[in-house]
């Protein structure tokens, strides 16, 4: 959710000005999602079904990707709470 990100990232200044230096943060759930989600999940949100196609995956696609925010929770106290 975009407040979510908002608020991580206004940790992350907040951090910066405490003299951390450039380290980067995973601001996400740590629960993935396909691209089948999120059509649906857009379908929702307009009223109305998106068309699309299922193909096959390309070379070099991951099957999976999702972050690991523990380093955001841990140096930052931030956690995602909206989604």
């Amino acid at each position: 959710h975009v407040v979510d990100l908002a608020k991580g990232h206004t940790a992350a200044l907040l951090r910066l000005q405490q003299g951390s230096g450039c380290v980067t943060y995973n601001l996400g759930t740590g629960v993935g999602y396909s691209v089948l989600d999120m059509v649906r999940a857009f379908s929702a949100a307009c009223g109305h079904d998106l068309p699309y196609e299922i193909a096959p995956r390309r070379p070099g696609d991951v099957a999976v990707v999702y972050s690991d925010a523990s380093l955001a929770a841990a140096e930052l106290g931030w956690k995602a709470e909206l989604g």
